[in-house]
């Protein structure tokens, strides 16, 4: 079973609900904001194993090239121009599709490959962590996302923790997941991303639940559009500076024992609802 969790906007508190969770569940954890990973930070995962992770990129012979300019008509992403000498390449606009090779007419294109980030996997107890590093100035994160996500565990729960937001990279983790948690927080800039949010998961035909994070009983912005859309409330996190000052200093809210019952409920929550 994979439960992404996901937000429409950052900030919401989602890798404290899915740090949270994983040791809680005892669930193997999946960091997939790849651009700014944190989750290791709570965990505190040992033994840590590191990968690149690599992606193709034509290798032009100057020698063979007869600068007829096919393979830069080829290329969707403008990876590829001409100079009065030779074809030069922007690596990073690169989406290794290989269609520049493919309309080559005298074959003088060949590939080589270049890390763009890296995996890196360690243990908590019998939980299982992982996460993906994109590598500074890179602008893809999606073939980090598919190297982390293609070897899931098939045993218990993985708890995949999304990039924020509703763009491409978090489509393609919901493509592995089977069900999704919702994090959001009760302002008006939260109630707007949410909307995104559950638009996504509803077409990616995904069942769903929302918990509150910094919840407050005098806010009005979720209760009316929950009514109406029929979302199931999964849990509420309150808005305490107590929480905050935990988070700021790496720890996990379970183990704080007042607010480790939140976490309880919401599991037992999943269970009812979601499972």
């Amino acid at each position: 079973m994979n439960i992404a969790v996901l937000s429409g906007k950052g900030g919401t508190g989602k890798t404290t609900i899915a740090t949270n969770l994983a040791l809680l569940l005892e669930a193997n954890y999946v960091d997939c904001d790849v651009e700014e990973p944190n989750g290791f930070i709570f965990l505190e995962p040992e033994d840590i194993k590191s990968r690149d992770v690599e992606v193709e990129i034509p290798k032009i012979d100057q020698e063979k090239c007869i600068l007829c300019g096919d393979c830069i008509e080829a290329c969707k992403f403008n990876a590829l121009a001409k100079t009065k000498n030779k074809i030069i390449l922007f690596d990073k606009l690169c989406h290794s599709c290989g269609a520049c090779g493919l309309a080559c007419p005298t074959k003088a294109i060949e590939y080589t490959k270049r890390a763009i980030g890296k995996i890196e996997e360690g243990k908590r107890g019998n939980i299982s962590l992982k996460r993906g590093i994109m590598n500074i100035g890179e602008p893809m994160a999606v073939p980090i996302l598919k190297e982390l996500l293609k070897e899931l565990s098939e045993e218990g729960i993985n708890i995949l923790d999304s990039p924020p937001g509703t763009s491409c990279n978090v489509v393609n983790v919901l493509h592995y997941a089977h069900r999704a948690l919702l994090v959001t927080e009760p302002t008006a800039f939260g109630l707007h991303d949410l909307k995104m949010a559950v638009e996504l998961v509803k077409r990616l035909n995904i069942p769903f639940g929302l918990i509150i994070n910094k919840y407050d009983e005098n806010n009005p912005y979720l209760k009316e559009y929950m009514e109406e859309e029929n979302i199931e409330l999964i849990g509420k996190i309150p808005f305490r500076r107590e929480i905050a000052e935990n988070y700021s200093k790496g720890q996990t809210l379970i183990h704080v024992e007042k607010y480790r019952g939140y976490f309880q409920q919401i599991i037992g929550n999943i269970e009812e609802v979601l499972l």
